[in-house]
């Protein structure tokens, strides 16, 4: 399965958060960067671990316009529970069927559930992906130097 690449608009796409409400695609694009990664599961040291690294530069990706936005197939009631246990500051969406995975094309090897970031631009196209199971923390890196590097552009 091939999934979206640099150059690609962003599919729009609605989903609940940590919170139950509603998030629409529509309504933030054209607004602000975004950065939205998807990891496989909560609470597993991996998922932690990136969460914690988007948790620690969040400020910096505030400071510089973007918002950050994780997703995974788990349940709302999960995504609360890792929200308030790992103080995370930003929206966890509730992918349960995957459909969004999908639409990105978001998969690891063999089309298991992967670990996969985008950043996206103010018109909505998807200026960066990375894709990495083991290096959690790089997708904080890779993600944080696109967005200042985006912020830099006329």
């Amino acid at each position: 399965m091939t999934g979206l690449k640099e150059g690609d608009k962003v599919p729009i796409f609605k989903l609940l958060d940590q919170d139950g409400k509603e998030v629409d695609m529509a309504e933030k694009i054209g607004k602000q960067p975004l950065v939205i990664y998807f990891y496989p599961k909560d609470f597993t040291s991996g998922c932690t671990m990136e969460a914690h690294a988007f948790r620690e530069m969040y400020e910096a990706f505030q400071k510089e316009g973007a918002e950050v936005i994780g997703i995974s197939g788990d349940s709302v009631e999960s995504h609360k529970k890792f929200e308030v246990e790992h103080e995370l500051p930003f929206r966890l969406l509730s992918d349960k069927d995957n459909k969004v995975r999908e639409m990105f094309g978001a998969f690891g090897i063999g089309n298991s559930i992967g670990r996969v970031t985008y950043v996206i631009d103010k018109k909505g196209v998807i200026r960066m992906v990375f894709s990495s199971q083991i290096q959690p923390k790089k997708h904080v890196e890779r993600s944080i130097a696109k967005v200042r590097e985006m912020a830099l552009e006329p």
